[in-house]
């Protein structure tokens, strides 16, 4: 029996990548934990494994090539006597409901095992005759949907979705088509290709900007006592070789919040109807790398100290500069912090990192006299600027403000950083 190995789903914006080394040729035996080719993607390299045992007999893909999610990588021979399994798509109730708009269409009865060669086919696409018949009459190309069924086939409400998706932006102005330009007529230029991760965030960025409706609420945090703190914190870390910088102190306010206001800490389903409060918190962080910008996810930060956000931060920062991130890493986030603090800036409007539906933007932190009504002084005060961009149709701006002025209570009080 020939099995086809496509390429599995890389990730959250990882839709598809280069191919930078084939590990196998023809004629190889091969186990399901081998690796048959390594990947290069906007944000990092990846070896993908076999997953199933048995002989190579076609190589479809060459070092250099582009490969996107669903593609065929290798043909294997898998011999009928070994523990694999090759699993099939089984037509789903759902399945059923969609095709029989079309049965009356058909001459005869459809035996279940003609029933499944309909469902797949050379695109290693998984979707109903129905699915695929509307796909056809339209002209879409259901390699590009991803499917939220079984085995990501792809379910009519996915193709309603798609189409959805495409007549909204459609009705909208649409770009004018970039102007060409001879630049060259003013004087010397020098021409600079734009690094693959650059162009895949510009793309995912746009398409951000023009489906959301983004707000910015701007604010401050008095973080006089948080610095002291960090500061005795930052020498005991040194001890243990671990770098503790704010970002760890602020991710920890950022879980306490999420939990009191969990709209911020959601998502809406794909119909837009629905919103998914998720009751875990993995936080996104911005990490600025030499090809571009890199957002890898530290998973339940409500549950680890500071030390520990720290010393993953430190690994995680680390990796991302070498592209060595696992794909696991870059997805699965429900919020996203961006801190330019370190390189300078007053204030900035992050764009939204979907399906998150808002993003903090920290800016330089610098001493300032604030007046105090107590002492009915100037006093110096520690104070940092953020800001919090956000979807209008998840979140109002009362809210924002609330999440923002709790957010700098919270860090003006150090005791929610014991632990």
């Amino acid at each position: 029996m020939i099995k086809d190995i496509i390429l599995p789903d890389l990730g959250e914006g990882i839709e598809g990548a280069e191919v930078s080394e084939v590990v196998v040729a023809p004629g190889d035996t091969i186990t399901a934990e081998d690796t048959i080719l390594v990947l290069e993607s906007d944000k990092a390299s990846m070896e993908i494994p076999a997953e199933t045992k048995g002989t190579v007999t076609e190589i479809s893909v060459a070092a250099g090539d582009e490969v996107k999610t669903g593609q065929v990588l290798i043909k294997v021979e898998v011999s009928e006597s070994t523990d694999t399994i090759v699993e099939e798509p089984v037509l789903s109730e759902e399945t059923e409901q969609i095709k029989k708009p079309f049965e009356e269409e058909k001459p005869s009865k459809t035996t279940r095992s003609e029933a499944v060669e309909n469902t797949s086919s050379s695109d290693n696409v998984f979707a109903s005759p129905g699915v695929r018949r509307l796909a056809r009459e339209l002209g879409i190309n259901l390699q590009i949907i991803k499917g939220s069924g079984p085995k990501r086939r792809i379910t009519k409400n996915d193709l309603n979705g798609f189409i959805k998706m495409q007549m909204s932006m459609s009705s909208g102005s649409l770009s004018a088509p970039q102007p060409v330009v001879d630049f060259s007529q003013w004087g010397d230029v020098e021409i600079q290709k734009l690094t693959k991760i650059k162009k895949i965030t510009g793309e995912r960025l746009q398409q951000a900007w023009q489906l959301i409706p983004h707000v910015t609420q701007f604010d401050e945090a008095d973080i006089t006592n948080l610095d002291v703190l960090r500061k005795e914190v930052k020498k005991a870390g040194a001890e243990k070789g671990i770098k503790v910088t704010f970002l760890p102190f602020l991710m920890k306010a950022l879980s306490i919040i999420l939990k009191e206001m969990p709209e911020f800490n959601s998502s809406l389903d794909h119909t837009n109807q629905n919103l998914v409060l998720k009751n875990y918190y993995h936080l996104g962080v911005a990490i600025d790398t030499p090809s571009g910008l890199t957002v890898p996810v530290v998973r339940d930060v409500d549950k680890k100290s500071v030390f520990e956000l720290s010393d993953e931060l430190m690994d995680l920062s680390s990796r991302a500069r070498d592209k060595n991130l696992k794909p696991n890493e870059l997805k699965g986030g429900t919020f996203t912090i961006s801190s330019l603090g370190g390189i300078g800036g007053t204030g900035f409007s992050p764009i939204i990192n979907p399906p998150e539906v808002a993003i903090m933007g920290v800016s330089r932190s610098a001493w300032k006299q604030v007046y105090d009504k107590t002492s009915k002084e100037f006093v110096a005060k520690f104070i940092m600027p953020f800001s919090l961009s956000y979807d209008h149709r998840v979140v109002d701006g009362a809210a924002a403000v609330a999440f923002t002025s709790r957010f700098s209570e919270i860090l003006s009080e150090t005791d929610h950083f014991n632990n």
